[in-house]
């Protein structure tokens, strides 16, 4: 049982560089553009040790509601005993990073959208509703021309 109590404490392999993404951080990071209301990821980069989140923190997903020239301020709800509290994580650029989870809703969108101009130029409907995937047909697998085989595992043989 670990007997370390501190702030950084079993963040171990967690805060750790990536495989070849040792050094410096790179000056892009510093040239992405936060605006408030932007949903973002938060990953701590251990390259800079101010403006780290805390390791609960780390990997969860909030909306910055405040932008600085230096750092975003992020709003992330925290689960405690039966309730959501509402935090409010000021963070540098360097731990943040635009989050794609809504990416794959606004591609769907900008597709419906289209389709649906095209299908009003036409004078019909359209359904824009996600489909589920559907169970495969049945088939009927025939004996007649394909004998069944029997399976065994190879044998072990040494070839020194």
């Amino acid at each position: 049982m670990p007997h370390s109590f501190g702030y950084r404490a079993r963040t171990r392999h967690m805060f750790k560089r990536g495989f070849k993404e040792h050094g410096p951080v790179k000056l892009s990071t510093f040239l992405i553009n936060y605006r408030v209301g932007d949903i973002v990821d938060i990953k701590a980069n251990a390259a800079q040790q101010k403006g780290m989140p805390h390791k609960y923190y780390h990997g969860r997903t909030g909306i910055v509601y405040n932008v600085t020239p230096s750092a975003v301020g992020v709003i992330v709800y925290k689960v405690v005993g039966n309730r959501y509290l509402e935090k409010r994580v000021n963070l540098r650029v360097e731990h943040v990073r635009h989050s794609k989870c809504r990416q794959e809703f606004l591609d769907r969108v900008q597709t419906n959208h289209d389709a649906h101009v095209a299908a009003k130029e036409k004078g019909e409907r359209i359904n824009l509703r996600r489909i589920p995937a559907l169970p495969r047909e049945s088939r009927t697998v025939s004996t007649s021309q394909n004998a069944p085989q029997t399976i065994v595992p190879v044998p072990y043989e040494t070839t020194i």
